[in-house]
């Protein structure tokens, strides 16, 4: 995104749009393989922005389901397999109404509108591991990247979030990626581009640093412009960030573009370290087998407003 450009507070989504999420994950194998327990974390939260109306998966082979929650309160499918398969497909669709504002209001508590602010001792007890570093940076290059954008003492603590957010857009090069794993924050620095997962884990380990709260999100992002990165279609996977803020809670930011709040971000999972927000996680077991094939179809469709009485 060329710098001066000004993604202003979640511009896009308006109120009560419903959408359909296609989310269709495939692997063929070279040969019939036995299929180990995998992890499916494909079912969007709900809020009081988000709110799910329909949600089915349908996994060939057959599996066995079964529904639980992690301790962040992301819904977790366990699939555990019977048969041997030379192909593996996840279909999930879910029909999610929005109606996050495009011009959000973060009442944000007198005691945290400047920086710095202390968390009281009960939310700082629970945000735990969500307020430290998660890489090692022994030389605090990311803790002096990070006071750059901190204009004094005291500060507006929702600008210097916004201009930490759009630090990450202005000085990284976004860069589509199709292969797994993600850069740590002094890789995405140094080689100055990055993903939208890159993204999201550069902008909440440099919150962290300065002593938020931040936790990485997964889901996907509603581009019924088409004008947003990180996807070509009306939709595609995303990954955000949220800041804790006592009195707001968590508000999103989404540095790829430079937003801040819920329009155009539907949240499937939350977790302290990226790797726990995969969509698919699983393993196979076969004497000399490859995973040949991988695909991975996401789409993002409006569908007509509900009748009304519905």
């Amino acid at each position: 995104m060329a710098e001066g450009t000004d993604r202003r507070e979640g511009a896009g989504a308006g109120s009560d749009q419903r959408v359909r999420i296609t989310h269709i994950t495939s692997y063929r194998y070279d040969r019939a393989v036995a299929l180990g327990p995998h992890r499916l974390m494909l079912r969007p939260r709900e809020s009081r922005e988000h709110r799910l109306l329909a949600f089915d998966l349908d996994i060939s082979p057959a599996a066995r389901v079964d529904w639980s929650q992690d301790v962040a309160g992301n819904a977790i499918a366990s699939a555990l397999f019977e048969s041997p398969s030379d192909t593996l497909t996840i279909h999930a669709e879910a029909v999610v109404e929005l109606s996050a504002p495009a011009w959000p209001v973060f009442p944000i508590a007198a005691s945290a509108i400047r920086y710095p602010f202390f968390y009281s001792a009960d939310d700082r007890t629970d945000l735990g591991a969500l307020t430290l570093p998660q890489y090692a940076d022994a030389a605090e290059r990311l803790s002096d990247w990070a006071e750059g954008f901190v204009m004094g003492r005291p500060t507006d603590t929702l600008s210097l979030l916004k201009d930490l957010s759009n630090g990450v857009a202005v000085q990284i090069a976004y860069e589509s990626r199709e292969t797994e794993g993600t850069q740590g924050p002094l890789e995405t620095l140094d080689r100055g581009w990055g993903s939208c997962r890159d993204f999201a884990v550069l902008f909440t380990e440099a919150a962290r640093t300065l002593g938020f709260g931040a936790r990485l999100v997964s889901g996907y992002l509603y581009n019924p412009g088409g004008d947003q990165l990180g996807s070509a279609a009306a939709g595609s996977t995303h990954a955000w960030a949220e800041v804790f803020l006592p009195g707001a809670g968590w508000i999103p930011f989404d540095p790829t573009n430079r937003a801040i709040g819920s329009a155009n971000l539907i949240p499937v999972a939350v977790a302290r370290n990226i790797q726990q927000i995969l969509p698919v996680a699983g393993s196979f077991a076969g004497a000399d087998v490859d995973r040949s094939v991988m695909d991975i179809v996401v789409k993002v469709e409006d569908l007509p407003p509900a009748a009304p009485g519905r």
